[in-house]
Order: C-alpha cells, then sequence, then structure tokens
C-alpha cells in the first residue's frame, strides 16, 4: 500500500491531516473526477467530454488522486478505468454539496434582502439632499 500525500508522519496533529487531505480534494478537475465516479466507474475517454480539460491535464488530476489513494485503476485492453477507492468519498461530497446548498441558500436570501431595499435606500438618499 502506498502512502498518502498527507501521510507524510504518523506523528502529525490529526487536523494537520485533515488539511493535507482537503488540499488533495482542492481543485475543481479533481471534485468534477470524484463527482463522476461517485455515479460509477468510468474509463478516461468517457471522463474528457464531462470534465472539459485537456487529455494531459486530466492525466495529472488523476495521478494526484491516484498517488492519494481516492482512486483506483484498472485496465481493459488500451483503456484505464478508474473507481472510487472509497464509498465514502462519494457521501463527503453529497455532504459539500448540502453545505454549499445552505449556504447559497442563504446568500440568495441576503441578495433579495438587499435588493428589495434599494428602492427605499434611493429614495431615501434622494429626500435627504
Amino acid at each position: 500500500m502506498r502512502a498518502t500525500p498527507w501521510a507524510c508522519t504518523m506523528s502529525a496533529p490529526l487536523y494537520q491531516l485533515k488539511a493535507e487531505f482537503f488540499k488533495t480534494l482542492g481543485h475543481p478537475v479533481r471534485i468534477r473526477v470524484l463527482e463522476l465516479l461517485s455515479e460509477r466507474e468510468h474509463a478516461v475517454s468517457e471522463m474528457l467530454p464531462e470534465v472539459g480539460v485537456e487529455p494531459s491535464h486530466l492525466s495529472q488530476q488523476l495521478a494526484v488522486l491516484r498517488r492519494a489513494n481516492l482512486v483506483t485503476t484498472r485496465r481493459e485492453g488500451s483503456a484505464v478505468y478508474y473507481t472510487l477507492a472509497n464509498p465514502n468519498v462519494a457521501e463527503l461530497l453529497k455532504v459539500a454539496r448540502t453545505i454549499l446548498s445552505g449556504l447559497l441558500t442563504g446568500q440568495a436570501e441576503l441578495l433579495a434582502d438587499l435588493r428589495a431595499a434599494e428602492p427605499n435606500s434611493a429614495a431615501r438618499r434622494r429626500g435627504m439632499s
């Protein structure tokens, strides 16, 4: 079993290991790949149009995920297939979506409140002149 990038030392505090883990997730292409793999196994050729990057860039990002033991591979002929190494990654992505949805809903409500207040604020400013 290969060492993960965040498992440099067993004496590192858990929060430091978590930070390294989240750094590994900290790229939009890697997140998109993990989302795709949350649905099912994918060949690299299937992921390319979904991710929308150059093959070399996708390959680099897949290598990061492989080194972190977040994905596994298998070869079938000339095709390389990727799978999530741990189904908990899919759960983590679902939780992240739920958190972001709540944050964005709150921001949308705040934006609506701000927009609703604009005409009143503008009228007050005109009245003060």
